[in-house]
C-alpha cells in the first residue's frame, strides 16, 4: 500500500492549505484514515481521523479550524486547513490503518510563517 500525501507548503498566518492523500495498492484492510503531524522535537500528534463511516475526530488544538475529508471510492483523504498558525507549522503525515493494517505517507512540510 502506498499513501502519498501533496499539498504542502509556505503560507502567512490565516491563510489557509489543502493535503490531499492518495491510497494505492492492497487497500481492502484500510478501515481508518487521518493525519499525523509532527513539529521538530515533538512526538506524533494526531490531528484528524476519519472512519470508514464518515465519522471524524480532531485534536483540540485544529477543532473548528481544520476538517478532514475522505472519498472511499477514490481511496483519498485530504485536509482542509483555516486560520493556520505557526504552532502549526510541522511534518504532516497521512496514515491509513486497520485491525492487522497501518500504513503512513511519506509526509509533507507545512510551514507558517509571516
Amino acid at each position: 500500500v502506498d499513501l502519498v500525501e501533496s499539498g504542502g507548503g509556505l503560507v502567512h498566518p490565516g491563510g489557509s492549505l489543502r493535503l490531499s492523500c492518495a491510497a494505492s495498492g492492497s487497500i481492502a484492510g484500510i478501515t481508518a484514515m487521518g493525519w499525523y503531524r509532527q513539529a521538530p522535537g515533538k512526538q506524533h500528534q494526531l490531528v484528524a481521523g476519519v472512519s470508514s463511516s464518515g465519522s471524524t475526530n480532531y485534536a483540540a488544538s485544529v477543532k473548528g479550524r481544520f476538517t478532514i475529508y475522505r472519498d472511499n471510492a477514490k481511496n483519498t483523504v485530504a485536509l482542509q486547513m483555516d486560520s493556520l498558525k505557526p504552532e502549526d507549522t510541522a511534518v504532516y503525515y497521512c496514515r491509513g490503518w486497520g485491525t492487522g493494517y497501518d500504513y503512513w505517507g511519506q509526509g509533507t512540510q507545512v510551514t507558517v510563517s509571516s
